[in-house]
């Protein structure tokens, strides 16, 4: 069986990616860096090993969170080995990527209900 390739890139197009395989993790995030980079309540996103990604186009960065300098489109993170992937930013729904935790949830919206099968973390998943 041929490994699955998903595709995404910035809302003017100028960014392009490519992962392979299934993701390390997935998750959502509801920390204030995560709210104030999206414009949103949480994060989804999805971690590839670095070997699995693959990207073209000009990306600026700040805090290692890569961005479309042209549209803005905040699209993924690469570190330690990993590339983080905002999952509203591939091309095709994120299908069969269930968010397998959740962090942040101190910062939840009370209204916002918990996933029914993700772990939960306070704060960070190593804390």
């Amino acid at each position: 069986m041929a490994e699955r390739t998903r595709t995404g890139g910035c809302l003017c197009g100028s960014v392009r990616f490519t992962v392979e395989g299934e993701p390390l993790r997935t998750g959502l995030c509801h920390c204030a860096t995560c709210r104030r980079e999206s414009g949103s309540l949480f994060t989804a996103f999805g971690v590839w090993p670095i070997e699995a990604f693959t990207a073209t186009g000009e990306t600026r960065s700040y805090e290692g969170r890569q961005f479309c300098p042209a549209c803005g489109s905040r699209l993924f993170a690469l570190e330690a080995g990993e590339a983080e992937i905002k999952l509203g930013s591939l091309d095709e729904a994120p299908n069969g990527l269930e968010p397998a935790y959740e962090l942040w949830v101190v910062r939840r919206e009370p209204w916002l209900p918990p996933l029914p099968h993700a772990r939960t973390f306070a704060h960070n998943r190593e804390e």
